[in-house]
């Protein structure tokens, strides 16, 4: 099963993802656990140049590099892991270049879709939590200096959080909301609820 986690920058989002690997070495359940953009070495190469300042990138080669980096990442390591057996939790995916690249930064949202599908061989997640925070609330969470995707202006965030609760709307069997401004620990339970409930319920289909 591919589960991913996703928001905007600042939502706590990484920190969940800590919690949840944690919950499922507790519980003996074998994991992958993935970023975007990295996991690979090409992957962790491309993340450098998307999100070091010193680069001015344009909205179509920032979509294609994004893509190149999922790409490896689904190929030689996410696929792998789900044909093993292992849940993978990733940190971004798809539904990321949907919400920045396509309603922040205007990206036709038909393209991002066809690009998604030829980069991810039209894998999709089985289950994706969005941790959803105002833009407000993010920007005061930020503790490290902000990096090339972050630095982008509020009206651009404020896109990315629309487009993610928008793609939560149109799939909401998929899509779970997590309300970022709960402490921390109430929203790890919620998470390991949600990831529970699919675990079970595949267990019992099989």
């Amino acid at each position: 099963m591919l589960v991913t986690l996703e928001g905007i920058d600042g939502c706590g989002k990484s920190t969940q993802a800590e919690l949840l690997h944690e919950r499922l070495k507790m519980q003996s359940i074998p994991f992958t656990p993935v970023r975007e953009p990295g996991g690979t070495e090409l992957g962790e190469d491309i993340r450098k140049v998307l999100l070091h300042k010193q680069y001015s990138i344009s909205l179509q080669a920032e979509l294609l590099l994004y893509m190149a980096a999922r790409s490896e990442l689904t190929k030689t390591v996410i696929l792998p892991a789900l044909r093993s057996g292992k849940i993978v939790i990733c940190d971004r995916f798809t539904d990321s270049t949907s919400a920045y690249q396509g309603y922040g930064g205007g990206a036709d949202l038909f393209l991002v879709k066809l690009l998604n599908d030829q980069a991810t061989f039209r894998l999709r997640p089985h289950l994706t939590l969005l941790l959803d925070l105002s833009v407000e609330e993010a920007v005061c969470r930020r503790i490290n200096k902000a990096d090339r995707m972050e630095s982008k202006d509020y009206h651009y965030h404020q896109r990315v959080r629309h487009g993610y609760l928008e793609i939560a709307r149109q799939d909401p069997q998929r899509v779970k909301i997590i309300d970022a401004t709960m402490p921390a620990d109430l929203q790890a339970a919620e998470i390991w609820n949600y990831v529970k409930n699919l675990i079970v319920g595949d267990k019992g289909r099989g």
